[in-house]
């Protein structure tokens, strides 16, 4: 069997310069191979349509093994972020322009981002069934060796791995995604980039538009407009909303870390009978320069990394767990990361705890 890797082809009755449409086939579209001369097979649709169709319109039975187990192994992974596509885009079984891609996705569609990679733009030398990524890994100083000319500085580019509605797994260029966040609060990403908005809590405000009245509390982390960064994001905000003005305000900022995805979020007891459930929130941090990039997909990873954690009190978010130690600063010479506590008048309407 082989697979149809294009948009949309026509199988023709022979391969001649002058030939006949016999039926057109689509992306993803089994075939069976009657027969294979040099670039093109002869191949029997589902509907017993036969035809030729050139080799590089489809993928072999290995490639397409490759992405059904891509699918199996990561179909228990949790959504570190949800995000669209801006037009059709391929997924890929590797991350890379070089590496073979099946299945073509409509613009506009919500996929699940699994995790993040990060490889060098330039297409791999060797063949795409065989392409690998190039895990090079930038922002790390590369010493120009005596006599020779500097090297060129590798032009890197972020990969997602996602899954679609249907379970279909794959690499998706991350620069033709747009993470899903709130309009509310993506305005205040004030040059950043959201990499995931998480709802925390929800709160009652009557003179609300949201559904039911109850706007959510978000949790956002951020990063530069930049490929190939060896961390996912640098900035942590907290949103909140006011119950006196009606609108969001910034409860709680962390900036200048590095951080991974995921964020994980959740409700644990409160400290007294004043709270019975608070919310909670948590990710991982790098405790210095090293991490571990993965050759096969590109993914980097701190080395010996810390879980940081956080709970909110009404509008009030502090550090709570039992790593209370000072946070690293991101890079040497820089000032340690801030966090910023904002301080917010009392709610007098409304319920906030819940």
């Amino acid at each position: 069997m082989i697979y149809v890797s294009v948009r949309q082809m026509f199988i023709r009755d022979r391969v001649a310069p002058v030939s006949n449409r016999v039926a057109e086939v689509v992306n993803g579209e089994p075939l069976k191979v009657l027969q294979h001369e040099r670039r093109f097979y002869k191949v029997q649709t589902p509907k017993n349509q036969i035809g030729w169709i050139d080799d590089e319109a489809v993928i072999d039975d290995t490639v397409y093994s490759a992405f059904v187990k891509l699918a199996a192994d990561h179909k228990g992974d949790p959504a570190v972020a949800t995000a669209t596509l801006r037009d059709e885009l391929y997924m890929h079984v590797l991350p890379g322009r070089g590496t073979n891609h099946f299945y073509l996705l409509p613009a506009n569609t919500r996929v699940q981002l699994l995790a993040r990679a990060s490889v060098s733009r330039t297409p791999p030398s060797a063949s795409p069934a065989a392409a690998a990524p190039s895990p090079a890994v930038p922002h790390r100083n590369v010493l120009p060796v005596p006599g020779l000319p500097e090297p060129e500085p590798v032009v890197m580019e972020d990969w997602w791995l996602a899954r679609d509605a249907q379970g279909r797994t794959g690499w998706l260029l991350g620069s033709r995604l747009d993470v899903v966040a709130p309009d509310d609060i993506a305005q205040y990403a004030e040059g950043q980039r959201i990499v995931g908005a998480y709802v925390l809590t929800r709160v009652t405000d009557p003179d609300s538009n949201f559904p039911n009245h109850e706007a959510p509390e978000y949790v956002t982390v951020t990063a530069p407009y930049e490929s190939g960064l060896p961390y996912d994001f640098n900035e942590v905000r907290v949103f909140t909303w006011s119950l006196r003005h009606h609108r969001y305000e910034t409860a709680f900022r962390l900036r200048d870390i590095e951080g991974f995805l995921p964020v994980r979020t959740g409700f644990q007891p409160g400290p007294d009978s004043s709270y019975q459930q608070v919310p909670v929130f948590s990710f991982e941090i790098a405790t210095g320069p090293n991490v571990t990039t993965d050759p096969n997909t590109g993914i980097t990873r701190p080395v010996g990394p810390r879980t940081i954690r956080y709970e909110m009190l009404d509008t009030v978010v502090k550090r709570v767990g039992p790593d209370l130690a000072p946070l690293p600063s991101t890079r040497e010479g820089e000032h340690k990361p801030n966090e910023e506590k904002h301080k917010r008048e009392p709610a007098r309407s409304g319920k906030r705890r819940r």
